[in-house]
């Protein structure tokens, strides 16, 4: 029979890093195994030294993967000091940390019972740990967590309330995390929710788990995450369409941003779901439909030019053409390359041309450009387009010496480079802009 307080001990150290500790512990209470008493083998050792991994961790493939030392700079690592180095480690353009040594396998010389308990508490430590748990009562002021679950699978989520909302109905902002990162790191490295508290609107941070993406990727190179009422993109909206919902917010001013993969999913919520979001953020990201498997996202973060999915376009609503786009991407991205800007914005430009022809509208579209300087920082290319009314539809934002990163962002995130223009701040005033028109 198990003993409890051995695996109470074991799992105590799994939850603080120390795993080999806790594999003794559970080797060690075997027959034939060294046991102490009174609990002298469940002793803390992480003054040793030995095999001990300090600080947060997370278990992926027997592997133990911990943040990245914090840089001198900024005290936070941030990816633009840092993305003028080699190819990303992982498909999706952020690198993982890989601590040395790795976690002795549960399967050695465990009984089966102990090996299934050995094998829960790895699980236990894949779960994105900042929204486990049951829904939170959204307070306004707060940044509480929860989960959603349809037909398409289940994602936790933390919702962020500006302590003015009171029951009226606010404009919400989805915001998807890129790879590697959480709702927490997201909203300090963006500064969204603080924007929230002087603008007034919500902010949904949907979380990608590990059991999806082994990056915390989202997994916008998958067709079977590219449709309309299917995979993540059904996952996404209605979670959106929930909390649009729960707290009573204006259904015509919802919007989604996101960064690097995350702005990618972006991109595929806008042309699947035009009739959900009023405009969309894309940072860093890269086309819809642009990829099919592993293979095709990378040639695409490379720089590849293969076809975009003009034939997908044809088979969503002409409502896409509706959706206004707003795109930022540093040009000295070496991630996801910087020519993904060009055509992300070139798609929207096509969806809306072939939108406004399907609609019988016809008209010249306007171009101006504007360049600027951030005070000891970037310098940037703005390019606006205006639509037959004369109301911008799309803005291009090219920061010039920036890499793959959260523009004007906060270095308490991570990806994140304050050197740039605002992102969030010009995203906002994009977004506030545009609604959608009344049914």
């Amino acid at each position: 029979m198990i003993d409890a307080r051995r695996m109470e001990e074991a799992t105590r150290l799994t939850r603080a890093g120390k795993l080999h500790e806790a594999m003794a512990i559970l080797q060690g209470a075997m027959p034939g195994g060294k046991s102490g008493t009174g609990g002298e083998e469940a002793r803390d050792t992480s003054g040793s030294g030995r095999n001990t991994f300090e600080g947060t961790c997370q278990v992926i493939d027997e592997e133990v993967s911990v943040p990245k030392p914090a840089s001198a700079e900024s005290g936070s690592y941030r990816t633009g000091a840092s993305s003028a180095g080699g190819a990303p480690s992982s498909a999706f353009g952020h690198t993982r940390q890989a601590a040395s040594g790795t976690i002795p396998s549960g399967d050695i010389g465990l009984p089966s019972a102990w090996r299934d308990k050995w094998r829960q508490l790895r699980e236990s430590m894949a779960q994105p740990e900042q929204v486990r748990g049951t829904n939170e009562a959204a307070q306004p002021g707060a940044f509480t967590a929860g989960c959603f679950t349809n037909h398409a699978g289940s994602r936790d989520y933390k919702l962020y309330l500006p302590s003015g909302y009171h029951g009226q109905a606010l404009p919400l902002v989805v915001m998807l995390h890129g790879c590697t990162q959480n709702p927490d790191d997201f909203a300090a490295g963006t500064n969204m929710n603080r924007l929230a508290e002087e603008q007034r609107f919500c902010v949904l941070y949907p979380a990608q788990p590990m059991t999806a993406n082994s990056s915390k990727c989202w997994n916008w190179f998958k067709a079977e995450d590219q449709q309309r009422d299917g995979g993540e993109p059904a996952i996404l909206a209605g979670m959106t369409r929930q909390v649009i919902d729960t707290y009573g917010l204006d259904a015509s001013r919802v919007y989604v941003a996101g960064l690097s993969a995350g702005g990618a999913m972006a991109t595929t919520l806008a042309m699947t779901y035009p009739d959900l979001y009023a405009a969309v953020g894309v940072h860093s990201g890269l086309p819809h439909g642009v990829a099919q498997s592993l293979p095709d996202a990378l040639g695409a973060m490379q720089g590849g030019t293969r076809p975009m999915a003009n034939a997908s376009l044809a088979r969503v609503s002409a409502s896409v053409s509706r959706v206004p786009a707003i795109v930022f991407h540093g040009d000295r991205d070496t991630t996801v390359h910087p020519s993904n800007a060009d055509r992300v914005a070139a798609q929207y430009a096509a969806s809306r041309a072939a939108g406004e022809s399907a609609n019988g509208r016809q008209g010249s579209a306007g171009k101006t450009v504007e360049r600027g300087q951030v005070p000891n920082g970037y310098a940037y290319t703005q390019t606006s387009h205006q639509d037959a009314d004369g109301r911008s539809c799309l803005e291009q934002w090219v920061i010039h010496g920036a890499g793959h990163a959260w523009s004007g962002g906060d270095a308490r995130g991570s990806y994140t480079d304050p050197k740039g223009p605002d992102a969030a701040k010009e995203m906002l005033r994009f977004f506030h802009s545009h609604a959608k028109a009344s049914p």
